[in-house]
């Protein structure tokens, strides 16, 4: 099957839900455009009371809607930007890619994925139990996150519902992904 963008999303403010929309505008170094995580530096304000000079490697949040098919089945009422993505992708396992895989999201839009989103207990706030359950020890008994990946802009452009996506992995070795 053909990976494609299910859905996108933006919120101007610092909520956990983001609004559904029928394109957003990804803007090189920055983000999306109307969206209140935008910017070259971290916008996260958790990240920002650290150190508010680092890079910003979460200007998009990308979630599998696979996840979210999931997570219903298990009874909790979720629908796509719930969970505070960007963009929503159906038909790619996103955190199965690894460090520095780009996106081509449409016809200009590309992304390279820094890492996964860290979840944390706000997820809690939209039903509880919701971080427990984008949690899971691996076979090795690492901690497993499945809350989706996090990626910078590298060519801007708009993204809509429908729109095909190509993967572009990157040179061998392959990095895996790490928290963000």
């Amino acid at each position: 099957m053909q990976p494609t963008v299910d859905a996108v999303h933006a919120s101007p403010r610092h909520t956990m839900a983001k609004t559904a929309r029928q394109v957003v505008t990804l803007v090189p170094g920055l983000g999306v455009a109307g969206d209140a995580h935008m910017g070259a530096t971290v916008q996260h304000r958790s990240r920002v009371r650290r150190d508010p000079t680092q890079p910003n490697l979460r200007q998009v949040h990308l979630i599998h809607a696979e996840l979210h098919d999931t997570l219903r089945a298990g009874g909790f009422a979720l629908e796509a930007g719930s969970m505070g993505e960007n963009i929503t992708t159906r038909d790619l396992d996103l955190l199965a890619l690894p460090v520095h895989t780009r996106l081509h999201l449409g016809a200009l839009a590309v992304v390279e994925i820094t890492g996964l989103r860290n979840p944390c207990a706000q997820l809690d706030g939209i039903q509880p139990g919701l971080m427990q359950a984008v949690l899971e020890r691996d076979e090795r008994g690492g901690l497993a996150r499945k809350a989706g990946v996090m990626a910078i802009v590298l060519m801007g452009g708009e993204v809509r519902p429908g729109d095909p996506i190509r993967v572009e992995l990157p040179a061998p070795p392959h990095e895996p992904l790490l928290p963000v």
